[in-house]
């Protein structure tokens, strides 16, 4: 949550379950006698926040421009770019460049795997809540891990065009070493065209043709790497001992299990699709059991575009079926999935954990969400560990959109919670409504850049999450 430039001089807000002849009935948030007064009383404490929760200094730079996605990209590709001038001023064997291209390939590979993904979110999730602050801060920045495939991604690559150099340079002509040649170049293209579409502008816009290229050049790219150590081993006196003593082919051996193992858990499984209204479905499943702060990832052909949806159990009010993803209308899949809902879908790999994790380790919290974004959050409804919490929740219409079951459920993490309905009020900048909450709750935690400028330890979903 990013809070815009202006804050509004009040708010429409509703309690969930009180209902009127509108979709839901305006009441007064946070203990007020009326939105309108609620609205005054931001305005009127606008000050005295901006003097409790004063912006701290450098915060563009620390939050927005070298954030922690940054940082962890830059100390993976800074280190690698250091250690490959000093490699390259030095002199190095081409083949010590293929290894260091692999240990990244690796490195980038593994941070996207599910079960690394969730070894690495049980891990830091197990800090308790009688950790320092400090520490539980960094612990809850693991869903930032998208910086560290990126910059290994990258690295590789540049670590790569070096044994390119290299080998095009020291290039002597016979049938064997063109056919290298070849490879070389081509996996090369490959690996410059996987960065290009991973860019965010491109990735935004053309979000279907960077995951088909990242799946179908990741694959090529590994064939071609298996064809050229063998080709370069059959250069040498003994291909069996090249092979033994190459450490990247022990790494392109590790990298195609990790790729080959979640799809060899591949099914098509029964959807029940719930609708709830021309914007959102919610999909039922039953094929699995899955845990607090889990998402899968589906589709409707396994080659096709894959999207991951977090889930939330389904046992408080549809005992038929094991859990259930809220969907709404945000591109071409999910407008797809509301028009049509599936009755079945495609699923690869294990339930895989994401950044409402690690909200265990605090023991008050205040989520704050638009619109489908209630989905994810409602993970909560089902761990006994969760923290307190206090929930803000801006949606257009929100009973005649979600529907009372879903309102129902909100109400379980939250028994007020606080809901603006921008059919009613437009958009409201959240800002005010959090930071009041954050004080009157004694908040450890909440959401994102406007917050965390203020030093509240704040989370929420990035765009590589």
């Amino acid at each position: 949550m990013t809070g815009s430039s202006n804050v509004l001089g009040q708010c429409t807000a509703t309690r969930v379950g009180e209902t009127s002849n509108a979709d839901t009935q305006e009441a007064c948030p946070l203990g007020r006698s009326s939105p309108e007064a609620y609205g005054a009383s931001i305005e009127h404490g606008r000050q005295q926040e901006a003097d409790d929760f004063s912006r701290k200094r450098f915060g563009f730079i620390r939050y927005t421009a070298l954030n922690v996605y940054r940082r962890l990209f830059s100390l993976a590709f800074i280190g690698n770019a250091v250690a490959f001038i000093i490699l390259m001023v030095k002199g190095t064997d081409p083949l010590d460049l293929v290894n260091a291209s692999a240990v990244n390939l690796a490195v980038c590979g593994l941070c996207r795997h599910p079960l690394v993904v969730n070894a690495l979110f049980l891990t830091f999730g197990s800090v308790p809540k009688s950790a320092p602050m400090r520490l539980r801060r960094l612990a809850c920045k693991i869903f930032h891990l998208g910086g560290v495939h990126s910059g290994a991604g990258v690295a590789s690559c540049v670590w790569y065009i070096g044994f390119a150099g290299l080998y095009t340079y020291g290039f002597q002509p016979s049938p064997s070493s063109i056919a290298v040649l070849v490879l070389v170049w081509l996996v090369l293209a490959l690996l410059l065209a996987i960065i290009v579409v991973a860019h965010p502008a491109i990735r935004t816009k053309c979000h279907d043709y960077f995951e088909l290229t990242h799946r179908f050049s990741n694959w090529l790219i590994l064939a071609l790497f298996w064809v050229l150590i063998f080709l370069l081993g059959a250069q040498e006196a003994s291909l069996s001992t090249f092979l033994v003593h190459l450490p990247a082919f022990w790494i392109l051996l590790l990298l195609t299990v990790a790729t080959i193992h979640p799809w060899l858990l591949l099914r098509r499984v029964p959807v029940t699709p719930e609708p709830l209204s021309p914007h959102a479905v919610r999909l039922h499943f039953s094929h699995a059991t899955v845990k607090f702060g889990q998402g899968i990832s589906v589709a409707r052909h396994p080659l096709a575009d894959w999207h991951s949806f977090a889930s939330f159990t389904d046992g408080f009010d549809s005992p038929d079926t094991k859990f259930s993803c809220l969907v709404s209308k945000a591109g071409d899949w999910t407008r797809q999935a509301i028009a049509a809902p599936p009755q079945h879908l495609w699923k690869r790999g294990v339930p895989t954990y994401g950044f409402g994790y690690v909200f265990r380790m605090f023991e008050r919290i205040v989520v704050v969400t638009t619109g489908s974004g209630i989905g994810p959050c409602l993970s909560f409804i089902e761990d006994s560990r969760r923290p307190a919490m206090r929930v803000v929740w801006q949606t257009k219409s929100p009973l005649k959109t979600y529907g009372q079951r879903t309102l129902d459920l909100v109400k379980r993490m939250d028994e007020q919670p606080v809901v603006i309905d921008t059919s009613v009020s437009g958009r409201v900048d959240m800002l005010p409504v959090v930071l009041r909450l954050y004080k009157e709750f004694d908040a450890h935690a909440s959401l994102v850049y406007a917050l965390e400028t203020r030093g509240i330890a704040a989370y929420g979903p990035i765009f590589d999450s």
